[in-house]
């Protein structure tokens, strides 16, 4: 089954938390680590690996926290994954790797094809960008309004 891991979905979690405040806000990694219910024992190893990544930037100290290193419109979803998953394969032999030891990668017919949903897969999640998930939330939030046209006197 093809599926990202629990921390690459908290790291989305913490990118779409700084975003909501904007990107020079600063933030606790406590307060988010609450909003966003994520294990406390998670926290350190997504902030230090978004930093590592240049998502976030960390300020230490008393008046320290997180913010975002550049704005909501220039973060994707692909950043944050492959900060925690690495290169996206769709399979092995698509890998720099995998396609050397394949005896048939010369002449594979399935190849092309899982090369196909690869680019597709990378290119639709570098096309969501934190900023449309902002306006996707805003959206639904947005109260609902009805009318009940009815007959009758």
């Amino acid at each position: 089954m093809l599926r990202i891991n629990r921390q690459t979905d908290y790291a989305v979690r913490v990118v779409l938390a700084l975003a909501k405040r904007g990107e020079s806000a600063r933030s606790s990694s406590a307060e988010i680590q609450r909003e966003m219910q994520i294990p406390k024992s998670f926290m350190g190893r997504i902030v230090a690996q978004l930093a590592q990544a240049g998502i976030v930037l960390t300020f230490p100290g008393r008046d320290g926290g997180l913010s975002l290193s550049r704005s909501p419109e220039k973060i994707s979803l692909r950043d944050v994954v492959e900060a925690f998953e690495g290169p996206f394969y769709f399979s092995d032999c698509l890998s720099k790797e995998g396609s050397e030891d394949c005896p048939f990668s010369s002449g594979c017919p399935v190849r092309p094809k899982w090369l196909r949903v690869q680019i597709a897969m990378l290119r639709e999640m570098g096309s969501i960008l934190f900023s449309d998930l902002l306006e996707e939330e805003a959206v639904k939030k947005q109260p609902s309004i009805s009318f009940h046209l009815g007959g009758g006197a």
